[in-house]
């Protein structure tokens, strides 16, 4: 009787989970089975639930709409909490175009979408720094605290223009830390630039196009090896801000209107 009582409850968590799984960074991902992905979320609303008070959750005309709000909750915080992660991407995508390397994009079989070649070597890093340093316990401990922040039988959620404006102040981080990435090897690339046309002019009989391909392509893998230990804060800070990005959508989301 009591596990019937608490399916309800515990149907909610699982959609709020699931959603959040199919959205958030590393948990989204193609290479992880299915079946796993429903294993966890099925697993964390077990345990969620048994911190719950189920009898207050009742099948009812208002289920459908509860069912709905969860499903909209973790898409919605687990699009938001990796947007940060994609800005290591963008700053990819500008390395690469400087340095001729944007036609040699490849499919990343996490995302399933094409990705820049510095954009996936940096994200790959950007995980391997993540699990070192336990990051990714953060995003499971805000979508655990988003359930007294955004509780099961609150219906309404609040889209006004204080979200909207949390959203695009998100957007704007995001580009502003690609830009942080990209801007000293991009910097002197274009330097290299300046320096192979001083040459080609100096020298008419240099072949611009064979000297200067090779020469930026090393020049930027070498700064990009320089400038790591300054990408591991970066990434930190990518970290960090998720998880604040988390707490204060959530707080907006559930505060009265």
């Amino acid at each position: 009787m009591e596990i019937i009582q608490a399916l309800p409850a515990f149907l909610l968590v699982l959609v709020r989970l699931t959603c959040f799984f199919l959205t958030a960074p590393v948990f989204s991902y193609r290479t992880i089975p299915a079946p796993f992905k429903i294993g966890l979320a099925g697993v964390f609303a077990y345990l969620i639930t048994l911190t719950l008070d189920p009898a207050q959750f009742m099948i009812n005309s208002h289920y459908a709409l509860l069912v709905l709000k969860e499903a909209t909750v973790g898409l919605t915080l687990g699009f938001m909490a990796g947007l940060l992660f994609y800005a290591v991407y963008t700053a990819g995508a500008f390395i690469d175009l400087q340095m001729g390397l944007s036609i040699a994009n490849l499919i990343d079989p996490n995302s399933g979408v094409a990705t820049p070649l510095t954009g996936q070597f940096l994200y790959i890093i950007m995980m391997v720094f993540l699990f070192t340093v336990d990051a990714h316990h953060m995003l499971l401990n805000g979508i655990f605290y988003s359930f007294q922040m955004l509780p099961l039988d609150q219906l309404s959620l609040r889209f006004d223009g204080g979200v909207v404006h949390e959203m695009v102040l998100v957007f704007v981080k995001m580009f502003a830390i690609s830009f942080q990435m990209a801007l000293p090897i991009v910097g002197s690339l274009f330097l290299v630039d300046l320096a192979v046309g001083i040459m080609s002019r100096a020298v008419p009989q240099l072949n611009v196009f064979v000297v200067g391909l090779p020469l930026k392509i090393g020049v930027g893998l070498v700064i990009l090896f320089i400038l790591m230990p300054l990408y591991v804060i970066i990434f930190r800070e990518i970290f960090q801000s998720s998880t604040d990005l988390l707490h204060e959508l959530m707080t907006l989301l559930g505060s009265s209107p």
